[in-house]
């Protein structure tokens, strides 16, 4: 049956791709070893029935033709099915598998329809023989397809070389063994004999063909779908060794349908048909298992050296079969001479081609093994093999630059003597971490750890490990600086950069520390909240430097002052803090006053005299103190501690303030009328009243003083006392109730601006008004030293205001409001003088009270002087003020200056300061407040009674609400709801 038996039953296989079969499966689960087994039970069932005869020859002819035929149609069909799935270079080569089958099948249906459905013997030729010598060159081709290609030309000469090695070799082995007398007999041509000759050759030689493909193969296979390929070989070299005993001469005159040799074809054609399929579910979990490049054995085992050998093994065939033909005593066939020659020839040339590549090969692993040389050696980092028992086996010579240490010191060092001890516990973790992840998903990973140097310094060095041998390999290379650099980014990222002192971020982290883990139910833990009173006045006074002098002192005692375990922090500004860690005390009333008596004693040590430049400079300390109530938040600890500091500031400052929970109701309240306030800015519910300013010689209207009320929306007249208050305290509650925010100006100060720019717009287009209608009245605005030094007022806006609106010179006059010494008398006396200079009176408003009156009235350009109404309110019972009272109006009048009194409601008060010479007075006395419609008729009017004694005053209690009362010593005129 030779080939066409061979072309029934399948191809050769490799010894490798048989162990491969014989492997354990190592994926597929149960499916994969069900398929297995059941394949195993079919073939082995079918030997086991060939063996015993099939029970009769009629069945073991039916199941040695038919039964082959199915197993080659089961194959072409399952590998035809597998080509159209897959969209690979493999297609083709699974087509040619298919073809190959289908005509393996179709030469054994044709040997059936003879032996068993004709009942005659099978004619040599026939079409049987046809389709089996068309089963070699498929399988073949498909062969060739599946093989790694070449890339050079030197590669395609030695592949054919290689071919031709194995199958000259084997050509000259079987030509001695057999082909010869079949060729003799072909050249006899004996009638009948030449065809089936013909067959006896064509059959051994496409064996010969395709096992010198499949060894090639073997050698040259690709990497893609291994499982499939192996398993296609293994089924295509079971085919040939079967082919092989056929033509052998002890079974080829004895060979019939149905014997145990159908078993290795049958077999073969099921192998082929499971390959595409079992193997593709075992090809997922055997890549899982294959050991990873890195971690193969690095002795190459035997097959990895059968390329190179395969020369050398060719050539041994081919001796032996010209020693068989010399050995027996026959002569040496010229067929056998001839394919000896070009073997051997082949052999020259393909180790000539080798040759030549190793050469090319050595020269440029010389030039690259210099290359990486002079890369590694001129390398700033340090490269290092260690061995995996950690002992250093190569150190490059940058070692010497960055360690300190010579390369050849550093060889043969245990690598763990080298680290920190403090480091190595986990150095040698992510050591043993990484070996033990896959190389191809961690291929590198980074240590950092300290390095101890050779003059005794530990350094920072970063490294990168890589596998090496069971070893490893460290590119190192030295980051101390950048490690300093970074503690010092990081330093001062927490840290105020002037005091070095904690800044809010490291606060507010260690509050959060002291609120959770083991301290999170210590509720004795406080908080400090520190600010210092006064500081601004140094700052305006001596100087920025000198307050940041007094700063970095204060930081300094306050970091003394506090315990080792505490924590001292700016928060910016002139704003400290302190984090008094919990003593686990229960007794909440001891750690209240402990806590107390430590906040007093930081504000005994911050209100000390300050040594600046030369200078004994003070200043105080507000300080709230909070507690870590249990379930609190660290941003409601540090708010709570800010609220009671901005109490101690608001009760007299200098002083330490318990926080209680009645504050944040404060903050509440006062925050909902704030917002009020703010709702009825924008929505026009201010109204502005004026009140008279009288002369107390002839009872005439001289001036209207403006004032600004507030209408709520329960219809209530807010006087500006009141609501400025409100305004005063949403500042400091916007500034202090927010730990979070920096600090920074409040925002409702830009309210109150809005406020006092209304006010004096207002009272100018009113008096503009007024005056167009003849009442030629002086209106007075009351504004802050502060207002007028505001660089967002500019003179020139309000030089407009006044041309915008027509009003003439002397017409507006402004009323001076502080005293305070800290205001900067230069800048305020040039912005007076301007004004001047636009026809605006100077009124120097609370004369009397205060600590800068005297200096006011000597350096600064003023028209008139308005006495405090605190003079005025005990001006009669009090003979000690009235002294006073009466040498503040000599003053004025020795300085040619007009005088107004603030606040006179009673008559008794009119006489006795008409008495010491004060020209004009403002009060209950002759009017309140009055709306723009009131006013203008007391204008018509012209003049007010003066009272002489214990009359009662003109227009008494006139205003727009007619709600107005007199009550001595008060100029809240209007009731207002309690504060």
């Amino acid at each position: 049956m030779g080939c066409a038996e061979a072309g029934r039953r399948g191809g050769p296989v490799s010894p490798p791709g048989a162990a491969l079969l014989t492997r354990p499966p190592t994926a597929g689960g149960g499916k994969g070893l069900a398929a297995q087994l059941l394949l195993a039970v079919v073939s082995g069932g079918y030997a086991v029935g060939a063996a015993l005869g099939w029970g009769s020859d009629e069945v073991a002819k039916i199941m040695g033709d038919f039964g082959l035929s199915t197993a080659g149609l089961l194959a072409a069909v399952s590998c035809f099915h597998y080509a159209r799935t897959i969209d690979r270079r493999e297609r083709p080569a699974w087509l040619m598998f298919a073809f190959s089958s289908l005509m393996g099948a179709l030469g054994n249906a044709v040997w059936g329809w003879y032996e068993v459905i004709l009942g005659q013997e099978v004619p040599e030729p026939s079409l049987a023989d046809f389709a089996f010598l068309c089963f070699a060159p498929p399988a073949i081709v498909g062969l060739l397809v599946l093989a790694k290609r070449p890339v050079t030309r030197a590669g395609w000469v030695c592949l054919g070389l290689d071919s031709w090695l194995i199958g000259g070799s084997l050509l000259t082995l079987s030509w001695s063994l057999a082909l010869a007398n079949a060729a003799r007999t072909v050249q006899s041509g004996a009638p009948g004999s030449v065809p089936r000759a013909a067959l006896s050759l064509a059959y051994p030689l496409l064996d010969i063909a395709l096992v010198s493909m499949v060894l090639v193969l073997h050698f040259r296979r690709s990497a893609n779908n291994r499982s499939a390929v192996n398993t296609a070989i293994a089924a295509l070299a079971l085919t040939v060794l079967s082919d092989a005993l056929f033509t052998s001469p002890l079974l080829n005159t004895t060979y019939r349908s149905g014997e145990i040799l159908d078993a290795g074809w049958f077999a073969g054609s099921l192998l082929l048909a499971y390959a595409p399929w079992g193997a593709r579910r075992a090809e997922s979990a055997e890549q899982a298992l294959r050991p990873p490049r890195a971690e193969r054995p690095h002795s190459r085992p035997i097959s990895g050296s059968l390329p190179a050998l395969t020369p050398y093994l060719a050539a041994a065939v081919c001796t032996l079969g010209i020693l068989y033909n010399v050995v027996d005593g026959r002569k040496v066939d010229r067929m056998v001479v001839f394919t000896g020659c070009t073997v051997v020839l082949a052999l020259v040339i393909r180790q000539g081609i080798m040759l030549v590549d190793n050469i090319a090969l050595t020269q440029e692993l010389a030039q690259k093994e210099n290359h990486f040389r002079s890369l590694v050696q001129g390398s700033s980092d340090v490269i290092m093999i260690a061995a995996p028992t950690g002992t250093l086996r190569y150190v490059s010579p940058a070692a010497a630059g960055v360690y300190g240490r010579e390369a050849e010191q550093l060889v043969g060092t245990e690598l763990a003597t080298l680290i920190h001890p403090e480091d190595l516990g986990r150095v040698v973790h992510e050591v043993r971490r990484f070996l033990a992840a896959s190389p191809s998903e961690e291929p590198t990973t980074r240590i950092e750890c300290r390095f101890e140097s050779g003059d005794g310094d530990w350094l920072n060095v970063e490294s990168t490990v890589n596998r090496h041998q069971g070893g490893l390999i460290l590119n190192s290379r030295d980051v101390t600086e950048r490690v300093r650099l970074q503690a010092q980014l990081q330093h001062s990222a927490e840290h105020d950069p002037l005091t070095d002192l904690p800044n809010r971020a490291l606060f507010t982290r260690r509050v959060r520390q002291a609120l959770s883990g083991r301290r999170a139910g210590d509720h004795s833990t406080a908080v400090l909240f520190i600010d210092l009173d006064g500081f601004k006045a140094v700052n305006d006074t001596i100087g920025h430097q000198a307050g940041d002098e007094l700063l970095v002192e204060a930081a300094r005692r306050l970091q003394d002052s506090v315990r080792a375990g505490d924590t001292a922090a700016r928060l910016g500004g002139d704003e400290f803090a302190a984090l008094i860690l919990g003593d686990g005390s229960r007794d909440r009333g001891a750690r209240e006053y402990q806590v107390h008596e430590i906040a007093d004693r930081l504000r005994t040590t911050l209100s000390q005299p300050y040594r600046i430049g030369g200078s004994e400079v003070r200043v105080a300390a507000s300080i709230g103190v909070a507690f870590a109530d249990p379930g609190i938040t660290p941003s409601d600890l540090m708010r709570n501690a800010d609220l009671a500091m901005y109490r101690a500031k608001a009760g007299g400052k200098d002083r330490v303030e318990l926080y209680a929970p009645q504050m944040q109701a404060e903050v509440v309240r006062k925050a909902e009328l704030a917002g009020r306030l703010r709702t009825a800015l924008h929505e026009g519910e201010f109204a502005l009243l004026h009140q008279p300013v009288v002369s107390l010689a002839t009872g005439e209207v001289t001036a209207v003083a403006a004032q600004a009320r507030w209408r709520s929306a329960q219809g209530i007249l807010f006087t500006p006392a009141e609501f400025l208050r409100v305004a005063e305290y949403s500042e400091g509650a916007a500034h202090h109730a927010a730990p979070g925010a920096a600090p920074s100006p409040a925002p409702d100060a830009s309210r109150t601006a809005e406020l006092g720019r209304w006010l004096l717009e207002e009272a100018v287009e009113q008096a503009a008004e007024r005056q167009r209608a003849g009442h030629h009245v002086p209106v007075a605005v009351r504004m802050t030293a502060q207002r007028l030094l505001d660089r967002s007022v500019p003179l020139a806006s309000l030089d407009a205001l006044l041309s915008r609106h027509g009003l003439a010179s002397g017409a507006l006059v402004i009323e001076l409001a502080d005293s305070d010494p800290r205001v900067p008398f230069d800048e305020l006396e040039r912005r007076l003088t301007a004004l001047r200079r636009l026809g605006v009176l100077i009124a120097l408003d609370g004369f009397g009270s205060g600590y800068a009156a005297i200096s006011a009235l000597r350096r600064l350009p003023v028209d008139m002087l308005k006495l405090d109404r605190g003079l005025v309110e005990g001006l009669v019972e009090s003979a000690r003020l009235h002294k006073i009272t009466a040498g503040l109006l000599r003053i004025a009048n020795d300085l040619g200056m007009q005088s107004v009194a603030d606040g006179v409601d009673l008559p008794e008060q009119v006489s006795a300061l008409r008495a010491m010479g004060c020209t004009h007075g403002q009060g209950m006395a002759f009017s309140g407040p009055l709306d723009e419609y009131r006013l203008r008729r007391a204008l018509v009017r012209g003049t007010f009674p003066v009272p002489g004694g214990l009359a009662q005053p003109a227009l008494a209690g006139g205003s727009s609400s007619g709600s107005m009362v007199t009550r001595r010593g008060s100029h809240n005129e209007t009731p207002v709801p309690p504060a």
